[in-house]
C-alpha cells in the first residue's frame, strides 16, 4: 500500500484522539494461535538512533517507506503482528494495519546506539499501563549486562520491576539479553558465545517476583550447534531474533531453522533483514521467515 503522509499528519493535527479511537476499535486475538508459533517484525530501532542496514546508516530513516514495508509485512501469510515504538505503532493504528494482529510495545530505548551512555537502557517507550490502556498485547525490554559497567544493576532493577507490572497485569514481556562489553575504542558489542548467552538467559529468567508472564528474546549464538544446550538454561518460552546478518541471508535462515526446533524456541522476531533484505523483495523474504515455522 501507498502511505499518505499528508493524511497521517492531518489526521494528528487535527484528530489526535483517533489514534485512542483506533485502539479500541482494533480487533484483537489470542497470543498464540493454535501452531503454538509466533512471526513477528521488529521496527524499534529508530528510536534507539539505529537506522542503519549493511552500508546504509540511515535507511530506515525515510518513515513512510518504513511504514510501507511494515504495511506489506504484516499482509503477509503467516505474520502474527509486529514490534514497535509509539510513533510507528501510531501510525500503523491511523493506517488500520493492526487489525487481527499481535501488537507489542517496545518498553526502552533510552541506551542510544553509539552514545556514552549507550548500555544505560532506561525505560523511555511504553509503561505498562500504556500497553494495558491501549489494548495492545505484549510488552519487550532490552538487557544489554555489562560486568565492568556500574550502571547495569540499575538497568537490572528497573527491568525486574517492569516484569512484576507486567505480570501484575497479565501482560507478556519479552525480556531481551546479552551480555555486553566495550571495546578498546568505547563501542558497545554484544558477546554471542556460548557461555555469555547462557549467562544472559539464567540472569534473565530469574528477574521479577515471577516468571509466569515472561518470555524470552535471543539471538541464535556464534556457533549455532551450541543452541541445544544454550536453551537448556531455562523452561521460559523463547522467541529468536533477527539481527545483523548483512548479505548472509540464506545463513541466517538456516541458523534460525535449526535453532526453532527445539522445545522452548517459540518463534522469530526479526526486523531489518526481513524489512530491507538485499535484494529489496520484503514479500520474499517475509515468506521465507514464515515458511521456517
Amino acid at each position: 500500500m501507498k502511505v499518505d503522509i499528508s493524511a497521517l499528519v492531518h489526521t494528528r493535527t487535527h484528530h489526535p484522539e483517533a489514534i485512542a479511537e483506533a485502539a479500541t476499535r482494533r480487533s484483537r486475538r489470542p497470543l498464540l494461535n493454535e501452531d503454538g508459533k509466533l512471526m513477528i517484525v521488529a521496527a524499534d530501532h529508530p528510536a534507539r538512533g539505529a537506522l542503519g542496514v549493511g552500508g546504509d546508516k540511515l535507511a530506515m530513516a525515510n518513515r513512510a517507506e518504513l511504514l510501507e514495508r511494515l504495511c506489506l509485512a504484516l499482509s503477509r501469510p503467516g505474520v502474527d503482528g509486529v514490534l514497535a515504538t509509539a510513533d510507528i505503532l501510531d501510525d500503523l493504528l491511523l493506517l488500520g494495519a493492526l487489525d487481527g494482529k499481535v501488537v507489542m510495545g517496545s518498553m526502552n530505548r533510552g541506551g542510544l546506539q553509539g552514545a556514552s551512555f549507550e548500555l544505560d537502557d532506561r525505560f523511555t517507550g511504553h509503561r505498562p499501563e500504556d500497553i494495558q490502556r491501549l489494548g495492545f498485547d505484549a510488552g519487550k525490554l532490552l538487557l544489554r549486562i555489562d560486568y565492568d559497567d556500574p550502571g547495569s544493576l540499575t538497568t537490572l532493577e528497573s527491568t525486574a520491576r517492569a516484569v512484576d507490572d507486567m505480570a501484575a497485569r497479565r501482560l507478556p514481556v519479552f525480556v531481551e539479553p546479552f551480555i555486553s562489553r566495550r571495546t578498546p575504542e568505547g563501542k558497545a558489542r554484544n558477546d554471542l558465545s556460548a557461555e555469555a548467552v547462557t549467562r544472559s538467559i539464567a540472569i534473565a529468567s530469574g528477574l521479577g517476583g515471577s516468571s509466569a508472564y515472561t518470555w524470552l528474546k535471543l539471538p541464535v549464538t556464534e556457533n549455532p550447534d551450541d543452541m541445544a544446550r544454550v536453551m537448556e538454561t531455562s523452561t521460559l518460552p523463547a522467541v529468536l531474533l533477527g539481527g545483523e546478518v548483512g548479505d548472509d541471508q540464506d545463513g541466517a535462515y538456516e541458523k534460525w531453522r535449526s535453532a526453532l526446533q527445539l522445545p522452548t524456541v517459540r518463534g522469530l522476531v526479526v526486523g531489518r533483514s526481513l524489512l530491507y533484505p538485499a535484494d529489496g523483495d520484503v514479500a520474499a523474504a517475509v515468506d521465507t521467515a514464515v515458511g521456517l515455522l
